[in-house]
C-alpha cells in the first residue's frame, strides 16, 4: 500500500563492516525515490561516536551523527563484523534498548546480528544468520534461535543474512511502501532477477565442488542435513545410510560422484568449517572448539584442521588478527 510518510532508516556502522551490505540496502531505496519522484525513504549513517569508520574494503565513511543523537529514525540496522563491539557497551546498548522501547524497528545485516544479540534485543525473535557465522552464533548465543533463512522479519525485528539478502529486503520495503510495480522496476534497474523473502533458505557451497547444497541429489542432501545437525555429537555413515534408506555403498558412491569426496571426508570438512568459524570469530580455547565440533580433545581436531586448511588454528587466528581494525573487530567479513 502506498503511503506518503517518509521512512527514516538509520545504518549503524562498526569498524570493519561489510560495505556491500550498506550499498545493497541504500541503492534500491535511492532508485525507488528517483522512480517515484519523491522522498519515500531517507537514511542516516551512524557510528557509535560519530567519528569516521573504515569498512572491510578499507573505504572510509563519515557518519552523519553519533548513536546518542539517533532519535529520528523508524528503523535502525546494525552492520558489523561478527566480533564487533562498542567502545562503551553499557551506554550504547542502553541507547539501542531505549530506541526499541520507543518503537524503532531494530535490524541487522550479516555480522550485525552479533552486536544486536549482545545488546539483548533479539529475545524470542528468530534471527537470520549467515551460514559462515552459524557455528559462532550458536556458540555465543545458545539460547537464541538462529535460522538459515535469507530474511527473518517481524513487526519489531528484521535480520538478513548478507548483502544480496539486504537488496531483497529493500525491495520488500519498497513494495510495502510504494507497491509491487515500483519494486519490480527497481529490480529491473539493477538486473536483479528474483526478490527472495521469508522462508527462502541460504544457498551454501558444497565442499569440494562447484555446486550448492540445494543442487545436491535428494539422498546426498538428506545425508548432508543429518551431518549438519550432528556437528557436536558425530554420527557415523552407516547410521546416516539407514536413516536415508540406502546402503552405505550407495551413499559413498553418490557423495563421490556429486562432491568429489567420500561422505566421511565431506563430514570432516563440515566439522572443520564449523571449527574455523569458532577460531576466527570467537575467543574459545582450542579445547573448547574441539569439543564443540565433536572431538574429545584438541590434538586430533588441530591435526585435521591443519590437513584441511594448511595452517595451525592458532596461526590462523593470529593471521586474521593482523587485519583487525581494532580489538575484536575482524575484517574482512561476509
Amino acid at each position: 500500500m502506498t503511503t506518503s510518510k517518509i521512512i527514516r532508516i538509520g545504518f549503524l556502522i562498526f569498524p570493519g563492516f561489510p560495505m556491500s551490505c550498506l550499498t545493497s540496502m541504500i541503492e534500491p531505496l535511492r532508485a525507488a525515490n528517483e522512480i517515484t519522484g519523491r522522498e519515500a525513504f531517507a537514511w542516516t549513517l551512524i557510528s557509535e561516536g560519530g567519528t569516521k569508520v573504515t569498512a572491510s574494503a578499507n573505504v572510509a565513511f563519515d557518519p552523519d551523527i553519533a548513536l546518542d543523537a539517533a532519535d529520528d529514525v523508524d528503523q535502525l540496522f546494525l552492520l558489523s563484523a561478527p566480533s564487533s563491539t562498542f567502545e562503551n557497551a553499557h551506554t550504547a546498548d542502553g541507547k539501542l534498548r531505549k530506541l526499541a522501547r520507543h518503537g524503532v524497528v531494530m535490524g541487522a545485516v550479516s555480522g550485525g546480528v552479533f552486536p544486536l544479540a549482545r545488546a539483548g534485543l533479539l529475545g524470542q525473535h528468530k534471527a537470520s544468520v549467515h551460514w559462515c557465522y552459524a557455528a559462532a552464533f550458536e556458540a555465543e548465543f545458545p539460547k537464541l534461535t538462529g535460522t538459515d533463512e535469507v530474511i527473518s522479519r517481524d513487526t519489531r525485528t528484521i535480520t538478513v543474512s548478507g548483502a544480496a539478502a539486504a537488496f531483497d529486503l529493500s525491495l520488500h520495503m519498497i513494495a510495502d511502501v510504494l507497491g509491487n510495480d515500483v519494486a519490480t522496476e527497481v529490480a529491473c534497474w539493477f538486473q536483479h532477477p528474483l526478490m527472495r523473502g521469508h522462508g527462502v533458505i541460504q544457498r551454501v557451497p558444497t565442499a569440494g565442488s562447484s555446486s550448492t547444497d540445494d543442487m545436491l541429489p535428494p539422498i546426498v542432501r538428506q545425508a548432508v542435513e543429518m551431518f549438519a545437525s550432528h556437528i557436536e555429537d558425530p554420527i557415523n555413515v552407516a547410521d546416516v545410510a539407514d536413516a536415508v534408506g540406502v546402503s552405505v555403498r550407495q551413499v559413498e558412491r553418490m557423495f563421490k560422484k556429486t562432491t568429489g569426496k567420500s561422505p566421511l571426508h565431506y563430514y570432516r570438512a563440515m566439522r572443520m568449517k564449523a571449527a574455523r568459524q569458532l577460531v576466527l570469530y570467537s575467543k574459545d580455547t582450542m579445547t573448547e572448539i574441539a569439543l564443540a565440533v565433536g572431538y574429545a580433545s584438541a590434538t586430533p581436531m588441530i591435526q585435521n584442521y591443519e590437513e584441511v586448511f594448511g595452517v595451525h588454528p592458532s596461526d590462523d587466528r593470529a593471521k586474521i588478527n593482523m587485519f583487525r581494525v581494532r580489538e575484536n573487530v575482524i575484517v574482512p567479513s561476509a
